[in-house]
């Protein structure tokens, strides 16, 4: 299992920081105490380095997310183009194929935003097998996932924006 401590993930120096980046969040109302540690540590990480500009999107589930980000990107005004999308959920196995389902769609969804969108869409959903494991992913033993998604979003723009690094 791959593991936070055998990364370089968490080391954000990503040259010159974009102060004026526009980060939106689009979250699900499924699993609401794990997608709001979630958003907590993505905004607390945003802010850390002194991002301000975060907008959150609030979808009723997962399956719903690459709709809402491709909606907003098409319909929001200069003033709110963002720099990056973060898609945060959680999606907890249960008992039928549902979950399978579920989770292709999102994944083949973020996917395509990536392909399609000139910014970045950071893939911040969990696909645990049970609530302990989404736990370990929002502060636990596994790290914080909604930092983690901040720290790429942080790192992608960076990318994005060649001539504004080092």
């Amino acid at each position: 299992m791959a593991e936070i401590k055998d990364s370089n993930l968490l080391n954000i120096d990503t040259g010159i920081l974009k102060k004026d980046a526009c980060i939106v969040l689009v979250k699900t109302e499924w699993n609401a105490s794990i997608v709001d540690q979630l958003e907590r540590g993505c905004i607390a990480e945003l802010e850390k380095v002194g991002l301000k500009k975060i907008i959150v999107v609030t979808v009723p589930g997962a399956f719903e997310i690459p709709f809402a980000i491709k909606n907003y990107y098409n319909t929001a005004t200069k003033k709110n183009k963002a720099d990056a999308f973060i898609a945060l959920g959680c999606v907890i196995k249960g008992d039928t194929p549902h979950f399978e389902y579920v989770c292709k769609a999102i994944t083949d969804g973020v996917v395509q935003l990536n392909l399609s969108l000139p910014v970045p869409t950071i893939f911040g959903v969990l696909t645990v097998n049970n609530e302990l494991q989404a736990i370990e992913r929002v502060g636990g033993k596994h790290g914080h996932k909604g930092e983690e998604a901040a720290i790429t979003a942080i790192k992608m723009i960076a990318l994005n924006n060649p001539t504004k690094s080092k």
